[in-house]
């Protein structure tokens, strides 16, 4: 299962924590539409009201994440990160027990 850094769950903490946001929203993290999900270069992460039917919830003390079916497999191993570039939040993967990719010395690949 697709696994958050504690950086990764305070940003998603803090963009659903937004009062326009409702109550049990999530980020949803989805591949292009038309794109296969096993080779998008990047991936499609927003805010959403609820999951889809289908979607894989994680809930790591309320920073919400559904992940389209699709990409449960691809992502299993992974490990979801975040920073702030620039005053926006970025998201990055990486393998789960590499050196998190906004963790120092990280080379940074792998940005959603």
């Amino acid at each position: 299962m697709l696994a958050l850094t504690d950086n990764a769950s305070t940003a998603i903490e803090g963009i659903l924590s937004s009062p326009e946001v409702r109550d049990g929203a999530g980020i949803r993290i989805a591949p292009p539409e038309g794109e296969d999900a096993s080779s998008a270069a990047q991936l499609h992460v927003m805010v959403t009201g609820a999951p889809a039917e289908t979607d894989q919830v994680i809930d790591d003390s309320g920073a919400r994440v559904f992940v389209d079916e699709s990409l449960a497999v691809v992502l299993d191993d992974k490990l979801l990160d975040a920073g702030i570039v620039e005053d926006q939040v970025h998201f990055m993967l990486g393998a789960q027990g590499a050196p998190h990719p906004f963790e120092p010395g990280a080379d940074g690949s792998g940005d959603v």
